[in-house]
């Protein structure tokens, strides 16, 4: 029951810390600079223009709303909670960043630098809300129900809307805000990917050692994980030998590595990364 209330506790604070992320990049970078990389908060950067006397806050929390009522009507116990609150939340943090701190131009003369950062925060935000199965609701919730009512790549017809929703920019605000819009969503496509492989990423062990017990011991009692070990000889001197295979996180890896040096020197040791492990203490695991 501890172990339950230790990963929902750390499962509410990276939902928040991802939700921060992402309105922080949201309002700091893009919406002074009018960058659209599609979606809801690229939606409400266009609508803005053509309509000033409303904030993207309070766009951005029209729409999300009426997404998250689209998605408890239609989706039902599918929709889950973490959706529905980092929808919210998003939505509230934005309006009280509007008051706190009021934005009326960029941060910088730097509109660049702006954009990998109004791309990159909301990426890595998004990254780790998706790794513990949530997201920050808008478009995201569409394509949640298209995936149930429909058959059709999703992934391909999200990309196609947020073109879109881009392309409007060089309408709205010229060529050259469109044009570091479409890199943004470029950037962007790729840096979730990137974050998440990197939140997913284990180190692969192959060891082969003459002094395996203690090497057993760290494994099981200290890193609390589990190994395959097979036995063999070496080709030059015909010895006996241990092979130990095993897969770590990348903070225990370093460990590991530590105690593999102190206890066998001379041991030859394989280490690969991998970000996709199935097996019981691991994601798809029992």
């Amino acid at each position: 029951m501890q172990e339950k209330t230790k990963a929902q506790v750390k499962d509410f604070l990276i939902l928040n810390v991802g939700t921060l992320l992402t309105a922080v990049g949201t309002y700091f970078f893009k919406f002074p600079n009018n960058f659209s990389t599609g979606g809801v908060t690229g939606l409400s950067v266009v609508l803005t223009h053509y309509y000033p006397s409303l904030s993207n806050g309070t766009i951005v929390s029209v729409i999300n709303i009426a997404l998250l009522i689209l998605g408890l009507i239609l989706l039902g116990k599918e929709f889950g909670f973490k959706t529905f609150y980092v929808t919210i939340a998003f939505s509230a943090m934005l309006k009280v960043m509007e008051f706190l701190w009021p934005m009326t131009q960029p941060l910088t003369d730097q509109p660049f630098m702006e954009l990998l950062l109004g791309v990159f925060l909301p990426a890595w935000g998004s990254a780790m809300l998706f790794n513990i199965g949530s997201s920050t609701g808008g478009t995201d919730i569409i394509a949640m129900v298209v995936k149930k009512y429909f058959k059709c790549h999703i992934g391909r017809a999200l990309l196609i809307v947020d073109f879109f929703i881009t392309i409007m920019t060089f309408v709205a605000f010229g060529p050259t805000t469109g044009l570091f819009s479409i890199v943004g969503l470029v950037i962007r496509s790729f840096a979730v990917d990137f974050f998440l492989e990197d939140m997913n990423t284990y180190k692969s062990f192959t060891i082969i050692t003459d002094k395996p017990d203690a090497i057993y011991d760290y494994i099981t009692n200290t890193l609390h994980r589990g190994a395959t070990i097979y036995n063999a000889e070496g080709l030059f001197e015909h010895t006996n030998k241990t092979i130990i295979l095993t897969a770590q996180s990348k903070k225990q890896g370093v460990k590991l590595q530590e105690i593999i040096k102190q206890t066998d020197p001379h041991a030859f040791v394989l280490i690969t990364n991998t970000s996709e492990i199935i097996g019981k203490g691991f994601r798809g695991g029992n």
